[in-house]
């Protein structure tokens, strides 16, 4: 209940601030923006307060007066300032008829793919198998660390990935919320703003409900032409369709072996991608902000935007490298309308918003982000993303790629830009968009080039309202043509059902993550070993110890670390050696401050274990099943 009150006490303390920083705004603008600041601030404050304290309870409760006393401070500053009253000038029936299914879908979501108890073990979906233990453990091992943290999979290694959003988590944890809990709750939050500020901004842009339905529709519903190679598969067997649903990354809109990598946003990025879907919680109201600021010349929106920019970077990398890019061309695109005279001024509100940006955004790129991309080596030219086999040959062509991987959408981006009204902030940002999708076709910002979708994915939402608008425009023209309601209804099936498949097959997946002993081992872990325990563990990526209890590991996964462009070739050298040969590894025990050893049958399975070492020279505290935990002080 803590957890809760602690996460109630932050959005409450973002709407106020919003309420007297945007007095001018509709009061659902105000109330989206409001709460979407409530979660940064539950990011940023209580972890500034750990730089001196520890990431502690006592930390959130500074945090959250730190926000108390600024949005109180706010409210009395701006307390004279008369209030926009109207709720919004869309139709009501517009967001609640889009955000409250999805919204509902997500929620039910959440819950089966994050830690669903079943007879003691542990469930997931099929998108959340592989990302949620990276997210588990940074959200399990930050409760009462020091800041800058390290890394529970490496000690003694900076966590350079993007931590803020599992910090969230770890507040509520603290607060004495449950893991699962805390997960469900917060991205079920978090994927109903996001749904809800997209309406906001196609109807902002576009003022068409016709044209906000159709952005929203092929924004979260989307996927390509991989329909087709399914169908092609059920001609040839019919029992091919089933494997949609029960086969393991079989959906038409991921499967690398046909090179459909154009995922559906919801299935494979905003449920799985904890860290993206707490980007796009503060980017699609960068957006936002960054059209409207931009279009009426508001000195105050562009600081406000400023500082929301500038905190993006260890909330989600890629969103704020992809707001950057997009505000470039915006601001390009805006300079070369705009008249003469008004020049000087936006440029300067524009250097405005960038200088406060950079100012804020620097410290954490200088600390985390630009380290670990350059010391791992990931940054690099390749063209044409994963359609690059990595020698400059492509797998598909160029065209052919994009058309079926996006869909038939793809071909009408050039066109919906230009087909915005020469005034409309639309056109400034398809020119961010396209900023954007060079940067992404050119370079390579990680070791997995698979990554790179973050940014195009932000580019695609930029150009989705346009896209809306444009389609609404094709469908005007086309009313004196016969036979349009059938190459309307066949272009929205071309472009949906490929998504609609993947989610329904993310609706029926379940697998197991944990078994009942591993969860009971963390348990005792998580309850009797100290915080600053190390524990000995194979390096299988659904380790219970890291995950679970939040404690450190001698090496983690590769699947998380090399991808993280973190070198870990001697610890994981070491972790076997002190595995298979733990009687000559005396120094590596010391070395790496080692307490208990916990062998899984994943560790047997992976290792040559001396099990018969460690219960000799260590003490049996925990065995269950296959499961069984060694304290080993001393040795």
């Amino acid at each position: 209940m803590g957890g809760v009150l602690l996460l109630g006490g932050f959005l409450v303390c973002g709407v106020v601030l919003m309420d007297g920083l945007l007095p001018g705004k509709d009061r659902l603008v105000r109330l989206w923006l409001g709460l979407c600041a409530g979660l940064l601030m539950m990011m940023w404050l209580p972890a500034l307060t750990a730089f001196f304290i520890r990431f502690t309870l006592a930390a959130q409760l500074l945090g959250l007066t730190v926000a108390a006393a600024g949005a109180g401070l706010c409210a009395f500053l701006t307390r004279d300032i008369p209030r926009q009253k109207r709720w919004t000038d869309m139709p009501l029936w517009l967001p609640l008829a889009l955000v409250v299914p999805l919204t509902l879908m997500s929620a039910y979501l959440q819950y089966t793919h994050t830690l669903r108890a079943v007879d003691g073990a542990l469930h997931v979906g099929q998108s959340t198998y592989g990302d949620l233990c990276l997210h588990l453990g940074i959200a399990t091992s930050l409760r009462g660390a020091a800041f800058p943290p390290d890394y529970s999979l490496l000690p003694g290694t900076l966590l350079g990935y993007p931590f803020l959003g599992d910090g969230m988590v770890t507040s509520m944890l603290l607060g004495g919320s449950g893991l699962a809990f805390s997960f469900v709750l917060t991205g079920t939050l978090m994927m109903a703003l996001v749904y809800l500020g997209f309406v906001i901004l196609c109807w902002e842009l576009t003022r068409s409900r016709a044209a906000t339905v159709l952005a929203f529709v092929l924004m979260f519903i989307n996927g390509g032409l991989g329909f087709l190679y399914a169908l092609d598969g059920v001609w040839k067997d019919p029992t091919a369709f089933r494997e949609i649903f029960t086969g393991f990354y079989k959906t038409p809109t991921n499967q690398p072996d046909l090179n459909l990598r154009w995922v559906n946003v919801i299935c494979d990025m905003m449920i799985p991608q904890r860290t993206l879907l707490t980007g796009w919680t503060l980017l699609v109201p960068a957006l936002w902000l960054l059209a409207t600021s931009a279009r009426d010349r508001d000195a105050r929106g562009f600081a406000v935007l400023g500082v929301w920019a500038g905190a993006m970077p260890m909330v989600h990398t890629h969103s704020f490298l992809a707001l950057g890019l997009i505000s470039a061309g915006a601001m390009a695109g805006t300079l070369l309308r705009a008249p003469g005279d008004d020049r000087p001024r936006a440029l300067g509100l524009f250097l405005l918003y960038g200088a406060i940006a950079v100012l804020l955004a620097l410290p954490q790129l200088l600390t985390w982000s630009v380290p670990q991309t350059l010391g791992g080596g990931s940054l690099r030219f390749r063209f044409n993303w994963v359609n690059n086999r990595g020698d400059g040959r492509l797998i598909d062509g160029y065209c052919w790629f994009w058309i079926k991987n996006v869909g038939l959408i793809w071909l009408l981006m050039i066109p919906a830009a230009l087909s915005a009204k020469k005034d409309s902030p639309m056109r400034p940002l398809a020119l961010g968009a396209l900023c954007v999708y060079v940067v992404a076709e050119l370079i390579q910002f990680q070791p997995n080039e698979y990554d790179n979708n973050k940014l195009f994915y932000a580019a695609y939402m930029v150009m989705m309202p346009a896209m809306g608008l444009y389609l609404t425009q094709l469908w005007q023209r086309l009313k004196n043509v016969r036979g349009r309601a059938l190459l309307a209804a066949a272009f929205l099936l071309s472009a949906t059902v490929s998504g609609g498949l993947s989610i329904g097959r993310e609706i029926v997946s379940d697998y197991q993550l944990f078994g009942a002993d591993e969860v009971d081992a963390a348990r005792f872990a998580e309850e009797n070993a100290p915080a600053d325990a190390v524990f000995l563990t194979g390096q299988q990526h659904n380790n219970a110890v890291a995950a679970l209890a939040g404690r450190d590991i001698v090496c983690g996964t590769g699947s998380y670390l090399f991808f993280h462009g973190v070198d870990y070739s001697a610890q994981q050298r070491d972790a076997r050696q002190m595995l298979e040969r733990p009687g000559e590894s005396g120094d590596l025990f010391k070395k790496y401050g080692v307490t208990y050893a916990y062998i899984s049958n994943h560790e047997r399975y992976d290792y040559a274990v001396d099990e018969a070492w460690f219960a000799e020279h260590g003490e049996l505290v925990f065995a269950e099943g296959g499961t069984a935990i060694y304290a080993l002080d001393g040795h």
